[in-house]
This record gives structure tokens, sequence and C-alpha cells, in this order.
């Protein structure tokens, strides 16, 4: 944990300043496309740090959410590169991973709702995202629709949601609130209306 931590960190870094940078860039440019592969690489780091530490420590939680966060960094970057619209095998497997990274955060909702642990309501966010997101690209990959603008949406969509967990993530370690679960759910709220109105923008 004291060499895994520090990494954990410090990718957790690296993926929200160049995640910012690739926001506020040009977008097809080259520090946007710069940008965009830096964050890949830093929430690459975030995932191969949090699940070793996740099994170390037992925490299902940190394990689901690694597989979660992951996945939009991942599904975000081949929406960027590919342009034919036709999802290949390792689409599919991710696309599966996240779906079933959903139901397990359902379930863990339920554990805690049945012990009384007001926290119920972070994977139940969570778990609703992933599912929705989820299904969303396995749809898109079913009826290969990926292309032009409906692409770059679904490219939008899933570095943004992956900006989310890192900001949710920095949020929750950093800053001492009540309710607890106030600092999992806020980026979210916030930030998800942004993505709906730049979705509409970019398919008008």
């Amino acid at each position: 944990m004291d060499i895994l931590l520090p990494m954990h960190i410090g990718a957790g870094i690296v993926a929200l300043v160049a995640s910012l940078l690739a926001a506020v860039s040009a977008k097809g440019k080259k520090l946007h496309i710069r940008s965009g592969r830096i964050y890949f690489l830093g929430m690459l780091g975030i995932f191969i740090t949090a699940i070793p530490m996740a099994l170390i420590t037992g925490n299902q939680f940190l394990f689901i959410t690694a597989v979660f966060s992951f996945y939009l960094a991942f599904a975000g970057i081949r929406f960027a590169r590919n342009r034919s619209g036709v999802p290949a095998t390792i689409d599919w497997i991710a696309v599966i991973l996240m779906l079933l990274s959903g139901v397990a955060m359902w379930l863990i909702a339920g554990v805690y709702f049945m012990d009384d642990n007001s926290n119920f309501i972070i994977p139940v966010v969570f778990g609703t995202v992933a599912l929705s997101l989820g299904y969303r690209d396995y749809h898109t990959h079913k009826n290969q629709t990926a292309k032009g603008p409906q692409r770059i949406v679904s490219h939008l969509s899933n570095m943004l949601g992956g900006t989310i967990a890192v900001i949710t993530a920095v949020l929750v370690v950093n800053v001492d609130i009540q309710p607890s679960w106030l600092f999992w759910i806020l980026p979210t709220l916030v930030i998800t209306p942004l993505i709906i109105w730049w979705n509409a923008k970019v398919l008008k």
C-alpha cells in the first residue's frame, strides 16, 4: 500500500490536469489529442493501482469503481479512434464488464440499505450511471451507429464521465463534509447536465 497509494494519487493528478486541458482545448487539435492520450494513461494508472489496493484491503466497492471509471476512459478513446462504427471484440468485452459493474453496485447498495447505511445512495447513483452508459454503448455497438456526430457524442460522454470519477475521488479524499455521500454524487449532478447540453449541441 505504501508503494501503490502514491502511484495512485500521482496518476489521479495526471488524469485530472490532462482532462481539464482536453476539455478547454480546441477539439481535434494537437493539444486536445495529446491531452486525451495523457488522460487515458492517467486513468490506466489509476486502474492498475486501484485493483491490487482493492484486493489487499478487501474493498469490493473500490474494485467495482475502478472497473467503472476505467471503462469510461477506455470507451472514450475507442470512440475517438474507431471511425468505422464497427465494434471490435474488446469493445464488447468492455461494455459487458461495465454493465456487470452496474449490477454489482446495485447489489452493494442493497447490502448497505439492509444495514441501515446511508451511503447506499453512492452505489445507487454510480450503478445507475454504469447501467445507463453501458446500455447506451451496447446499443451503439449493436446498431453500429458510432459515426459522425454520434461518435463524437459517445467520445465526449465517456471521457467526461471518467473526469467526473476523478473529480469525485479528489473531493471525497480531501474534503470532510457531512453527509459523507454528498461529494460522491455532487460532481455527477453538476457535470451531467453540461454533458447533455454539449451532446445536444454536437448533434445539432
